[in-house]
């Protein structure tokens, strides 16, 4: 999440979702409306995503540990998504993240617009990726903070109530990255390459979280909680809230797939940054949120990627005669503050890298 520069937006009045679904109205605000080509199919029955073990790459035998990266590189190759069961995080930290998630949502507004998410920028409360006064909105409320390193963060963003989130977001956060680091080295083995290499190209690579949310909506089948569009990082993880509406759609076959999480699992997608570094043999994955007639959904979202200073470009070892380059080198600070200043479109912003052939 590279800043934005911050100009003079105009995103127009935003209504707060959360203050929609108080007020009991049927009427869904017209910027809300998608196109009839936009409107979601509302197939709540879920396929079944990749799930990958990692107490078998963590510590299983010989045979566990090879059959485990196969899974992880069929889920990487065919899927780019895939859910992580035994990761090693404390479920009991897994519920107070969505806990204190909650408890920010559920405050007043007056509350959260303390933090405002100002226009062109991706930290605050508020919604994200709006750069016009007729952009279309998506039936949902963020908040979002960079993390690491710490010259990322905005401080008067971060929240007083509840007196225990800012503590747990550390500590939450401090896993998850953990938790990237290690799915990272086991990606690059399944790519046939040095385990630490995603590591040491990184350097102090860049962690923010988002936190979503999803109000019952009285149309959903005329909104999106979330617009089509695959995610800048490296790799991204999302954790759901418990009881939460299904939400999650991923597009594969050019079909729109609905995912159930597993309970206490994490789902893993693979981001821009390494489809790039793999030239296109790890791909991102377009998705979006839809939303639910009598349901809400909270998701909690950790995005994880190189440093802003890093040059990427495809890793020589994945460039050959039937794999010529498709992407040029870049900064990955300057495609970090392409991907902010745009609104979520499919996969448009990936062709910032790519080689026109």
């Amino acid at each position: 999440m590279a800043p934005a520069a911050i100009s003079e937006i105009k995103v127009g009045h935003i209504d707060d979702v959360q203050e929609l679904k108080k007020s009991k109205t049927s009427q869904i605000p017209e910027r809300f409306i998608r196109d009839r080509t936009e409107r979601p199919n509302l197939d709540y029955s879920c396929t079944n995503i990749p799930v990958v073990d990692l107490s078998k790459l963590f510590q299983g035998s010989k045979d566990e540990f090879c059959s485990e990266i196969l899974n992880l590189m069929t889920s990487c190759k065919e899927w780019g998504f895939f859910q992580v069961i035994n990761h090693g995080i404390d479920l009991e930290l897994l519920e107070r993240i969505e806990k204190v998630a909650m408890e920010f949502f559920m405050m007043p507004l007056e509350e959260k617009q303390k933090y405002p998410m100002i226009p062109g920028t991706v930290q605050g409360y508020g919604q994200a990726f709006v750069f016009s006064e007729d952009q279309k909105l998506d039936w949902c409320n963020m908040f979002a903070l960079g993390l690491e390193p710490h010259c990322v963060r905005n401080p008067k963003l971060w929240p007083t109530k509840p007196s225990d989130f800012c503590e747990t977001v550390e500590i939450y956060s401090s896993e998850i990255r953990k938790l990237c680091k290690n799915l990272l080295k086991y990606i690059a083995i399944t790519l046939s390459l040095n385990e630490d290499i995603f590591e040491e190209m990184f350097g102090v690579a860049v962690q923010a979280v988002r936190m979503n949310y999803y109000p019952a909506c009285p149309r959903p089948d005329l909104v999106l909680g979330l617009s089509p569009h695959s995610d800048g990082s490296a790799l991204t993880v999302l954790q759901q809230g418990k009881g939460s509406s299904i939400g999650l759609q991923i597009l594969k076959d050019d079909k729109w797939i609905p995912v159930q999480p597993i309970p206490n699992a994490l789902v893993i997608n693979i981001g821009d940054t390494i489809e790039v570094l793999t030239n296109g043999r790890y791909k991102s994955v377009e998705h979006r949120a839809v939303t639910h007639k009598e349901k809400d959904r909270l998701s909690i979202v950790t995005f994880y990627a190189p440093s802003y200073e890093i040059e990427l470009g495809p890793i020589p070892e994945l460039v050959d005669d039937k794999n010529p380059c498709k992407y040029r080198r870049y900064n990955h600070g300057e495609y970090s503050k392409h991907y902010v200043t745009n609104k979520l479109q499919g996969k448009k912003t990936l062709e910032f890298a790519k080689i026109n052939n």
